[in-house]
């Protein structure tokens, strides 16, 4: 574990294990590295994991004001330059995959690959926006407590959502530990993000998609918006938004065969 200091003065907490190939991986709102905790230890075995705290999670410092999806993007890159790594995979959950996003589009040279799970390249709809100012005000009048109690079992295949309690209560208690100021700067970044979908379209770097088919967030017609050469798109049945917590072998088997047959092999 470490504090990287960025250019800005402040820092974003990382923890890392493995060797090989660079992969960072980006975690949702009102998360931290944590989420990734149950496939760590076995993706680990394949390549070097790192696993930030975004901006305003986790333990990563919690700055004021509204973020913006390139900025937190940034962040990302000051980090890989910290830790001298010239090139890397960049997989993003859902507001990270806003992030890997918005790497892809302004520094492609730094990627060997990334990948959106439950994430997708649209901005927010007139109703997402709406949505995400509803979440801020029930932040600032209820508290975070409140709020995740609130999101977090939406996250989950509602069908398992009774053999998924210790999960849940673990991505809970994550949750809890978000600064408001960080959860409300993110959702303004989320609500003011661009559409990236061509970014997709356009791009040569290695592509991954990750779906839930049980996902209540981001059903898989949102996520698969491209059939370019180079993309791997894969539906995870039995997840919701959550698959790192609630389908750990499978994902990392699907990342694992990304980074050898798409990255490795190029």
């Amino acid at each position: 574990m470490t504090n990287v200091q960025l250019n800005h003065g402040f820092h974003i907490h990382v923890t890392e294990q493995g060797a090989g190939v660079p992969v960072i991986l980006l975690h949702g709102f009102c998360g931290s590295g944590g989420y990734f905790a149950s496939i760590k230890e076995s993706l680990s075995k394949h390549c070097r994991v790192i696993l930030p705290d975004l901006r305003g999670h986790g333990k990563s410092a919690a700055p004021n004001g509204p973020y913006t999806i390139e900025e937190m993007a940034d962040d990302i890159i000051q980090v890989a330059d910290k830790l001298q790594l010239n090139q890397f995979v960049l997989l993003g959950h859902s507001l990270g995959g806003y992030i890997a996003l918005s790497a892809a589009e302004r520094y492609a040279d730094r990627l060997l690959g990334f990948g959106l799970i439950h994430s997708n390249g649209y901005p927010d709809t007139d109703e997402g926006k709406a949505g995400r100012l509803q979440a801020i005000e029930k932040i600032q009048t209820e508290g975070m407590a409140a709020f995740i109690n609130a999101l977090v079992p939406t996250l989950f295949n509602p069908d398992r959502l009774d053999a998924l309690k210790g999960e849940v209560q673990a991505a809970v208690q994550i949750g809890y530990h978000t600064p408001p100021q960080g959860a409300i700067g993110a959702s303004l970044a989320m609500r003011e993000r661009k559409d990236r979908r061509q970014v997709m379209e356009d791009t040569d770097v290695p592509l991954l998609l990750v779906a839930g088919r049980k996902d209540l967030k981001m059903p898989p017609e949102k996520l698969f918006t491209t059939s370019r050469e180079g993309v791997s798109s894969h539906i995870i049945e039995n997840a919701g938004h959550m698959s790192m917590q609630e389908t750990p072998e499978e994902l990392v088997g699907i990342i694992q065969s990304f980074v050898k047959e798409r990255v490795e092999a190029v």
